[in-house]
């Protein structure tokens, strides 16, 4: 979800602004996939690069993180949205870490849409932890060697349970990937918007959807005329 800074930074504010018409953004994209069935939805919020940020702007984000979580979850419910996080919750406050366990403890019994929040996440830190959890496992003895294949690592990483996407959308007219999902994209189609996050809207959404409806995955095979 790329482009909240310029884009509040274009109308003269800043950068809080665009983080908080992000959320209109966010709602809207959710309220789109419900519509067309989408199963899972995994939003890149925060990544662990971004603590980099000046604090202000760090402090802000997670404070409107907590509230609006408080503020939705009641409609979230009502979709049917169950809420997950994945990232390294060690570096969030106290504060932030209770919103998760409630939303996602509210919301556990949900069906409808999966919302993966990645919060302080980084995909080369979740590949690390993967090789030291397998790691740990070879040393104890509990796993041969032959035995670590793809479905060892998958297991291994957060949220294994989730299925790899099939669609990545990048906002803002940044054409990579940024650190994001680098195992669960190896086959994933990528669609690139020149339009901010802020901007974003369900049409926004339904257009990228028609695309990747359009197009031939054939997951390095043929296809068959």
């Amino acid at each position: 979800m790329d482009g909240n800074g310029r884009w509040a930074k274009g109308k003269g504010h800043k950068r809080l602004y665009g983080h908080f018409n992000a959320i209109t953004s966010v709602k809207e994209v959710i309220k789109g996939s419900v519509e067309k069935g989408v199963k899972y939805l995994t939003l890149y919020a925060f990544s662990t690069e971004n603590w980099g940020r000046p604090k202000d702007e760090v402090d802000g984000l997670m404070g409107l993180f907590c509230k609006t979580v408080a503020k939705e979850i009641d409609e979230l419910n009502v979709k049917g949205v169950k809420m997950r996080f994945m990232g390294d919750f060690s570096m969030l406050s106290e504060s932030v870490r209770k919103t998760m366990n409630s939303s996602v403890e509210k919301t556990s019994k949900n069906d409808t849409l999966e919302v993966i929040i990645a919060l302080s996440y980084s995909s080369r830190d979740e590949i690390s932890n993967m090789v030291r959890k397998i790691a740990e496992k070879a040393k104890k003895g509990d796993i041969n060697i032959d035995d670590i294949n793809n479905d060892e690592i998958r297991n291994n990483l957060y949220l294994s349970d989730i299925p790899d996407p099939d669609l990545l959308i990048r906002t803002s007219g940044e054409q990579r990937i940024s650190n994001f999902l680098l195992w669960q994209l190896a086959y994933t189609e990528l669609y690139f918007t020149p339009v901010l996050w802020p901007d974003f809207r369900r049409k926004n959404l339904f257009e990228a959807i028609e695309e990747y409806a359009n197009r031939s995955r054939r997951y390095g095979l043929v296809n068959k005329e």
